[in-house]
């Protein structure tokens, strides 16, 4: 309760309670001084952190709308390759021999690819 570095005056007994109001006052005043500085310092450091929280929250909000369309494009990317897949299975068996050998080596070639060599694309 008092400022650090200061302690009450111990009362011996027998000894008679010697501060003037000035003292009292003096001594008041420089508590409430001590204790509206650390008020003020814990008042920082809440508006610091309710600040961070606000950034926080909008990166998790951004975050989340990424992950949400990229989960979409992924869904997206999928029912495209079934597709594909598909009218290549109904085109194929139109196809000369030598085309379909060709065509099924493409598409075998085509499920190998990996991250790194579309992303070089």
């Amino acid at each position: 309760m008092y400022p650090q570095g200061r302690h009450p005056t111990p009362l011996h007994s027998g000894q008679p309670f010697k501060f003037s109001v000035l003292e009292i006052c003096d001594r008041i005043k420089e508590e409430f001084q001590f204790l509206q500085a650390q008020y003020h310092s814990l008042k920082l450091e809440c508006e610091k952190l309710a600040s961070e929280k606000t950034e926080m929250q909008r990166h998790y909000v951004m975050y989340y709308e990424m992950s949400y369309g990229l989960n979409i494009e992924m869904h997206k990317q999928a029912e495209i390759g079934k597709r594909l897949s598909g009218i290549c299975a109904q085109i194929i068996p139109f196809l000369t021999q030598e085309h379909q050998q060709q065509v099924l080596q493409a598409v075998e070639r085509a499920k190998q690819v990996t991250v790194g060599e579309l992303n070089s694309l």
